[in-house]
């Protein structure tokens, strides 16, 4: 937890980590990479002013939100049941207890 947490605080602030620690030209160089990529731009924070006005004083996005919410767990029951029935029928192989 505290090296994540020194990684995350080293990003935001823009000190070095290391990077990306994979061999440039193997297997996982583009992928690590991209992955660093990714987390250097979700480190970067806003005004917080302007982030905390930016939904408006009315609760539409709070209503907005919730409904994602309960939607986007539906469909992951959803998916899960599909999922775990194309094991059953053995249309797609799975690695149990791994």
């Amino acid at each position: 937890m505290t090296t994540a947490w020194s990684n995350r605080t080293a990003i935001a602030t823009g000190a070095s980590t290391g990077g990306p620690t994979s061999r440039a030209g193997s297997a996982s160089a583009a992928p690590e990479s991209a992955g660093w990529t990714l987390a250097r731009a979700h480190a970067q924070s806003g005004d917080p002013v302007a982030i905390a006005e930016y939904p408006g004083d009315d609760d539409t996005f709070d209503w907005a939100i919730s409904d994602f919410s309960e939607r986007y767990a539906d469909q992951n029951e959803e998916d899960y049941a599909a999922f775990c029935a194309a094991i059953r029928s053995g249309r797609i192989e799975a690695l149990e207890g791994v």
